[in-house]
């Protein structure tokens, strides 16, 4: 519909967008930060509380899914398993509502599902949903396990983990943190900044940003030396500073990865899997825009998009180079001094960014990303200089892409060795982050970062 030539058709509510987001990410494989920001995008006449109710919406159900399925099928005798998937999608966003947003009147959540569940196949749905959602508004969910005496319980029912997640993290750390990393997952995470050393400090960063955004908490990161844990930050991109490439979006993680590889002028540097460009940009602004710092990926919208990075931070010392890094190197490749591979994993360390990646990763997933992470280490090894040092790194914390992957190159490469984290300089606590080995890794309990592994290989000078 137009009105004198304006566009007059009404738009998508807030929860409308989060459906069909949700919809998206479930059905399509989409990534939910992409999907969300497009929709936003096309959704202008959103009001800024609508937009923030579609995002908490979108992240708030991927996170709790497994516990918003437990309270629903807990009520309906045969579960909501076998539903259309709009209708499943429908009701967890309206449990999460009744469930989680106290803001929320439970009616007009359960009216809207309603009527969202109106379009479905099959008769009865709507009224289905209806006395479903509001006896959810009645009794509420089932008793959630006692997590100092079920722990494994806590982590499926209240976090809404897989079985064999839950078992995998209780592995790898004491039940009480395994606990706190679960509760970290499903609430909301900072936006956290880096700030652009090559253009400000972090403590000048602050108090620019304070006065554009004076609701936003800006507290530093105690791990990071340029990270800032925004919160109620929201449109980074939309500030004066960020247009003045005044910092970037990185978790202080991956921040921390930058780090250990460290950068010095005059040096030639290899950043392989370099994606967007994040890390590429941090190691120059290290070595003051004074190092040579190729910028490797198999994806060529991945590097052009950083090479957009590149111009905004005013970083000029970056060459793009599209490569296989499953594949040998060409043979024009030069040597590095060093090289950082930030290895494409399983990314159980970025849950609490990417909650969807729950949907798609299985434990059969583990094998093939350690052979395919052990094979790029084998391709840019011989691309290092006699002394270099090579920096491997996922955003994981399972043992097969970490610590056995590395173990697998050492016994394959003996004249490399692992150097501790603690020869990376003073910048970094690196003492609190290193385990016995001398590899890093952070946490998003203890750090308020994502789950990153990191660990210094040195060649044999």
């Amino acid at each position: 519909m137009t009105d004198g030539g304006r566009d007059t058709t009404p738009g998508p509510s807030a929860r409308g967008l989060a459906r069909a987001v949700l919809e998206r990410v479930e059905r399509d494989g989409a990534y939910a930060g992409r999907a969300l920001a497009a929709a936003l995008d096309r959704a202008r006449a959103l009001s800024p509380e609508d937009r923030a109710l579609a995002t908490e919406l979108v992240y708030g159900v991927l996170r709790r899914r497994g516990r918003l399925d437990r309270a629903l099928d807990a009520l309906a005798r045969e579960g909501t398993g076998n539903l259309d998937l709009g209708v499943r999608i429908a009701m967890r966003v309206a449990a999460y509502q009744i469930l989680f947003l106290d803001r929320v009147p439970a009616y007009a959540a359960v009216n809207d599902a309603v009527e969202a569940c109106k379009a479905a196949r099959g008769r009865g749905v709507p009224g289905f949903a209806n006395a479903l959602l509001r006896r959810l508004s009645r009794v509420g969910e089932p008793p959630l396990p006692d997590a100092a005496v079920d722990p494994t319980g806590y982590l499926e029912a209240a976090v809404g983990l897989p079985a064999w997640l839950a078992q995998l993290l209780l592995a790898e750390l004491p039940a009480d943190q395994a606990i706190a990393f679960g509760d970290n997952l499903v609430a909301p995470s900072p936006v956290t900044l880096r700030a652009n050393s090559l253009r400000t400090t972090r403590e000048a960063l602050c108090e620019r940003l304070a006065t554009e955004r004076p609701g936003a908490a800006l507290p530093p990161s105690g791990i990071a030396p340029d990270a800032i844990l925004a919160r109620h930050f929201e449109a980074p991109a939309k500030t004066a500073a960020w247009r003045a490439g005044l910092f970037a979006v990185q978790d202080a993680g991956a921040q921390i990865v930058a780090e250990l590889c460290g950068a010095a002028a005059g040096e030639r540097i290899l950043d392989a899997c370099a994606g967007n460009g994040g890390k590429t940009a941090h190691l120059l602004a290290l070595a003051g825009d004074r190092a040579q710092v190729d910028a490797m990926d198999i994806s060529p919208a991945k590097l052009e998009e950083g090479t957009r990075t590149f111009r905004r931070l005013g970083v000029s010392s970056a060459r793009s180079v599209t490569a296989d890094l499953t594949q040998p190197l060409a043979d024009s490749t030069p040597r590095y001094h060093r090289i950082l591979l930030d290895a494409p994993c399983s990314g159980l360390g970025v849950l609490r960014r990417h909650p969807e990646a729950l949907l798609r990763r299985t434990p059969d997933d583990f094998a093939p990303l350690a052979a395919q992470q052990l094979r790029m280490l084998d391709m840019v090894a011989p691309a290092l200089l006699p002394g270099g040092l090579l920096t491997y790194a996922v955003c994981t914390f399972e043992k097969q892409e970490c610590e056995e992957v590395v173990a697998a190159f050492l016994a394959g490469h003996p004249g490399f060795s692992v150097e501790p984290a603690t020869a990376a300089g003073g910048r970094v606590p690196w003492a609190d982050l290193m385990d016995a080995s001398g590899a890093v890794r952070t946490w998003p309990q203890r750090d308020d970062a994502d789950a990153f592994f990191a660990v210094r290989l040195r060649a044999r000078a």
